[in-house]
């Protein structure tokens, strides 16, 4: 995987924490695309951004889901939401904070033409 920008990392203890929750129920959500995973020197973790109010973001796995869809790997999934996208003004995770869901979808589906 390349370098993604400068963000904070957690691994699944962790998130266990944070979300107060199991391990296994941390990988449940992995599986279940709520939440994308990378491995970063060995160890899976997930960007703290993925995290808001202590649940994973909502809008995250439908996202995850199109870009899936369109051929992305979890690599580039990652890659993809981490990095600054000139379409959106901003990383495609920090719109999705922003309560810009549809758009961000919008920008995600047209890569697949």
């Amino acid at each position: 995987m390349t370098d993604l920008p400068a963000t904070s990392w957690l691994t699944v203890p962790d998130l266990v924490e944070l979300l107060d929750s199991t391990p296994s129920r941390v990988r449940r959500l992995i599986e279940d695309r709520a939440l994308i995973a990378v491995r970063r020197e060995g160890v899976l973790s997930v960007p703290a951004s993925f995290i808001k109010d202590g649940e994973p973001l909502t809008e995250l796995r439908g996202t995850i889901i199109v870009l899936a869809d369109n051929g992305f790997s979890d690599d580039e999934v990652m890659e993809w939401l981490l990095e600054q996208n000139d379409l959106l003004d901003v990383a495609p995770i920090e719109a999705l904070r922003a309560g810009r869901k549809a758009e961000v979808r919008r920008v995600a589906q047209a890569l697949a033409f």
